[in-house]
């Protein structure tokens, strides 16, 4: 059976899934339940003719609106959708609202999105790579504000082998384009054939009117035109203009901008570390084939060395010495012991030894027999130690034992 989990964990679930799901919507619908809070966010509604969803819009982005909202107006908003898990519910964060049909700032938008995307300004197979290294960072903004600190901060624990280089510029209101222009041409200029640097180009964020310096088409032709790699960052993650489509790459933020722009020096460290441990290891492995191969090649040696041969061939001798010896030996003896049986033989039959009274030796033929095996007319020699004497049997008797 499966254990349940609880209602906060749901509404946990249930909010990562529509945070993620719809983190970038943009929806019309006409103004209801509106109030103006003291805290500056605005609370409210937006229904059609069947449905209705409750929406806020948070002061920072608030202070941004050039009308006031009112109930019955019919707008469209840029924002995303979120679950307040306390109590369960969801609804929709306005990031931007516009009157609902097309203004003239976002007509001019569009009409300029469609003529440089006609002209290829946003083929993505002609934008430039950016180094991996750079040596250089090069910043087209105002250099006053939040947006340079933080980048500044950001580059010095994440990067700070690179130089930031500040060109302070406009970058709102109507001489902003010419001075944004102006100063990614001197970028350009200095940076010929130079490979390691970048240029960001950028600014905080802020209403349309406040970024509309980075829609206009003499910004998009000098970020085009430029040969240094260039980076948009413009305004908040949900803001898109002319310059992200143009530019090399689009940064959601100018803080973004130094993350995707440069390593992090921490894990260039650790890949060093690991380099390191690496070449270590695989000069310790060869260290170690090396020393066997070595010593392979020494024993290889001794063995078919002159000083080896010679101890095989005296070994050799020395072995074929001593089986000559044993052989030799074992010869002797065996003759040895052949001559002592023949001299233990001659002296059991020496005529020294018989001379014991009434007994004699029995000889046929020169030798020793029994005297049962004698037979009548048979020729024998009867020898003691001092006499022999040559008989003729004439008669045989055998005489029975007595039991």
């Amino acid at each position: 059976m499966n254990t349940p989990i609880t209602v906060s964990e749901l509404n946990e679930q249930i909010k990562s899934v529509i945070d993620t799901t719809f983190s970038s919507i943009y929806v019309e619908g006409e103004i209801s339940n509106l109030t103006h809070h003291n805290s500056g966010h605005i609370y409210f509604s937006i229904k059609d003719k069947k449905s209705t969803i409750s929406c806020v819009m948070f002061r920072g982005n608030a202070q941004y609106l050039k009308f006031h909202l009112e109930v019955g107006q019919k707008i469209n908003i840029s924002g995303n959708l979120t679950v307040y898990a306390p109590r369960g519910s969801y609804q929709l964060i306005a990031q931007r609202i516009e009157p609902s049909g097309v203004g003239a700032l976002a007509l001019a938008y569009e009409q300029l999105k469609t003529k440089l995307q006609i002209k290829g300004y946003f083929d993505k197979n002609i934008k430039k790579p950016l180094p991996q290294f750079p040596d250089k960072i090069y910043i087209v903004t105002s250099n006053t504000g939040a947006a340079i600190e933080d980048m500044k901060k950001i580059l010095s624990v994440r990067y700070p082998l690179a130089k930031m280089i500040l060109l302070p510029t406009l970058v709102q209101g109507e001489n902003a384009k010419y001075n944004i222009v102006e100063n990614i041409k001197i970028v350009d200029n200095i940076t010929k054939n130079d490979t390691k640097s970048i240029l960001i180009v950028g600014r905080g964020g802020g209403g349309i009117e406040d970024l509309w310096a980075f829609n206009e088409e003499i910004v998009a032709d000098a970020i085009f035109e430029a040969s240094i790699p260039i980076i948009s960052a413009v305004g908040h993650e949900s803001d898109f203009v002319i310059s992200d489509f143009v530019a090399d790459l689009r940064a959601s933020t100018p803080s973004n901008a130094i993350e995707i722009s440069t390593p992090n020096i921490d894990d260039l460290r650790l890949y060093l570390d690991s380099l390191s441990d690496d070449m270590t290891q695989k000069y310790k492995t060869i260290l170690s084939s090396k020393e066997q191969n070595l010593l392979y090649l020494k024993s290889s040696f001794e063995q078919h060395s002159l000083e080896r041969k010679f101890d095989l061939v005296q070994s050799s001798i020395s072995q074929l010495k001593q089986q000559f010896i044993n052989s030799f030996t074992h010869k002797l003896q065996v003759e040895q012991d052949k001559i002592n049986s023949i001299k233990n033989s001659f002296e059991l039959n020496h005529p020294n030894k018989k001379d014991k009274k009434g007994f004699v030796q029995v000889t046929k033929e020169n030798s020793i027999i029994d005297i049962e095996q004698l037979n009548v007319e048979d020729t024998i020699s009867l020898q003691s130690s001092t006499t022999i004497v040559n008989c003729k049997v004439i008669s045989k008797l055998i005489i029975d034992k007595i039991s």
